[in-house]
């Protein structure tokens, strides 16, 4: 799924090498984005890393806190998901908005390895961490006198996918390099792009690279997602056969919500990298189409669009669950040594029957520090 920075400096080439020098010039010229635009975009991206950054951040240390309270499979699994985020938007968004920016590659061969491997792999680990939050889930209200996941299952089936994760994305370690075979063809005033290098993808056949990204695709999409669509539509169907029985209202309520949340996550990513999926499934397939003057700033929007995923669960789980919007206060508010007038107790959103979630109760108030 990672292999779209190729496309950054592959269409130039191949339509400069029939023009002269003088529009050669122009046309690099006209397809630069303009300033408003990349203003945009920055702002954007800027916007993303620190939302994904604080959001997860958060999220994972509330979640470590709560954890001495109550043990809760599935708020591991959050944590995962969000530790994967983290990774994304440290190792690989930042450098691939300056690589856009600047249209070459200023941080060396280790790095230009290192950030398409950071980005398959966190892809990667986000995707099956929602697989097992779908099976905890399926488990716990499908299945409820069944095998039920615990704490020591979830460590071990994090350690697995993290392992798992790192040795699929081991190609993109080794195909990828500098070189500067997209600038050799241009001829700019001033020489512009003398001793400039571009991040690309190499294979030993096309016929490999194909193999690999269509098999990666169906990996780290397409069937996580179709096996996730099972479960929650499993899942859905019990809870609407169980509410024509003699189901407590509230704690249908609560479930329901809880599968809404989650349900909700997964959409939202599937979504936000199903334009990236596109571009690159066309790229290697018939690169030929999307070779315009607009080619970056398709792969740009694409790739903003895969980036705001990292912003899915601390927005979906955290920002919207009252729970964590309380406990985020008192988080922030430690932040500032400052002490907290009530303490909160969490109730476990998982529980042996059903992965509900209740109110905090609030306990007697703690007199304020001198």
């Amino acid at each position: 799924m990672d292999h779209s920075e190729h496309a950054l400096n592959h269409t130039v080439p191949n339509q400069t090498t029939v023009k002269t020098n003088s529009s050669m010039s122009l046309y690099f010229e006209s397809c630069q984005l303009t300033s408003p635009a990349l203003f945009i975009l920055l702002t954007a991206y800027i916007i993303v890393i620190f939302v994904g950054l604080f959001g997860n951040l958060s999220l994972i240390i509330i979640i470590i806190k709560k954890q001495r309270e109550a043990k809760n499979v599935t708020n591991i699994l959050i944590a995962n998901l969000s530790l994967s985020d983290i990774l994304m938007c440290i190792m690989c968004i930042p450098f691939t908005v300056v690589y856009t920016l600047m249209d070459y590659w200023i941080f060396g061969n280790v790095m230009c390895k290192l950030t398409s491997y950071a980005q398959s792999v966190s892809i990667t680990v986000s995707i099956f961490s929602l697989v097992l939050i779908a099976v905890e889930r399926y488990q716990l209200i499908v299945n409820p006198r069944g095998w039920k996941p615990n704490m020591s299952h979830a460590y071990w089936a994090i350690l697995v996918i993290w392992l798992f994760s790192l040795l699929l994305s081991v190609p993109f370690f080794l195909s990828y390099h500098l070189t500067d075979e997209p600038f050799l063809n241009l001829s700019l005033p001033n020489d512009l792009h003398i001793h400039q290098m571009a991040c690309v993808e190499g294979w030993s056949s096309k016929v490999n690279q194909l193999l690999f990204t269509t098999s990666l695709l169906m990996l780290q999409y397409c069937i996580p997602l179709g096996f996730i669509f099972i479960c929650y539509l499993r899942i859905l169907i019990c809870l609407r056969r169980r509410r024509n029985g003699k189901v407590e209202r509230m704690r249908e309520h609560e479930s329901k919500r809880i599968n809404i949340v989650l349900i909700s996550i997964v959409v939202t990513f599937g979504a936000c990298w199903l334009p990236l999926n596109i571009f690159n499934a066309i790229f290697d397939w018939y690169h030929e189409a999307l070779m315009s003057c607009h080619h970056n700033l398709v792969f740009v929007v694409c790739h903003l669009v895969a980036m705001t995923s990292t912003c899915v669960n601390p927005l979906f789980y955290g920002f919207l669950n009252k729970n964590f919007q309380k406990d985020l206060l008192v988080f922030i508010h430690h932040c500032r040594c400052f002490a907290p007038r009530e303490k909160y107790k969490n109730i476990a959103i998982s529980t042996m029957y059903t992965d509900e979630s209740k109110e905090f109760l609030k306990l007697a108030p703690i007199p304020a520090a001198v």
